[in-house]
């Protein structure tokens, strides 16, 4: 028996940097919560409130508008910092008892992996795309255009300078540390190892090709056909 086992350990296949990292590294999920928390207390709650320190332009109609689509973005975006920890705690792997009928039963897996994976898909795409279309911006090699209905006046230099050094940063470390966390989720859950090796070589593809439609977007000026 004892053969057997070593024999199976010998034939396994052998995990790579980032499969073992991911397999024990719980700490991208906290710092993501925190991340988070940062981002939606001191850019969209404060924004929210008429602070004015990040805003490059005047909104029309902030009180109907801007300031309550800052407030909903913050809430949001804590909710999504809260549900990474859930990837990593106990909590995070059963219904709550309150739900009636259901309480006390495992959640699958593709219930929290799959949202997860779409909200970091987009996450690492806005920042990767952000930062690349902004440095074009600057360096005078593309023009940006915003929708003149929600602003009255903005300076798009500042704006992109913004951007390029404060917001796309932050996405694209949200990104980062939620699907570091996605990962470590999907090996606990039991998933195999040829089914993540596959599944994240697709992902990656994804990634990849929402940046680029992405950037496709911004530096053709076809952002609005294709936002909803």
């Amino acid at each position: 028996m004892q053969q057997t086992t070593m024999n199976d350990m010998a034939l396994a296949p052998k995990r790579s940097t980032f499969e073992r990292f991911t397999k024990r590294a719980v700490w991208p999920a906290y710092a993501g919560c925190v991340w988070a928390l940062i981002y939606a207390v001191f850019v969209r709650f404060y924004q929210a409130a008429g602070g004015a320190i990040g805003m490059s332009g005047q909104p029309r109609n902030p009180e109907l508008g801007f300031y309550m689509a800052s407030y909903l973005a913050g809430v949001l975006i804590m909710i999504c910092g809260f549900i990474l920890l859930g990837l990593v705690k106990p909590w995070g792997r059963t219904v709550p008892a309150w739900v009636p009928w259901i309480a006390g039963k495992p959640i699958h897996q593709a219930i929290i992996l799959i949202p997860t994976l779409l909200c970091t898909a987009f996450l690492l795409a806005h920042g990767a795309s952000g930062i690349v279309t902004r440095a074009l911006f600057l360096a005078g090699i593309i023009s940006i255009n915003l929708p003149e209905q929600y602003w009255i006046d903005i300076d798009l230099h500042g704006m992109a300078l913004w951007d390029l050094l404060v917001y796309e940063p932050w996405f694209l470390v949200m990104g980062l540390l939620s699907g570091l966390t996605a990962a470590h989720y999907a090996q606990a859950s039991g998933i195999s190892l040829s089914a993540l090796r596959r599944g994240t070589a697709l992902y990656l593809i994804f990634a990849v090709l929402l940046t680029t439609l992405f950037v496709c977007s911004i530096a053709f000026d076809f952002v609005d056909k294709i936002s909803f």
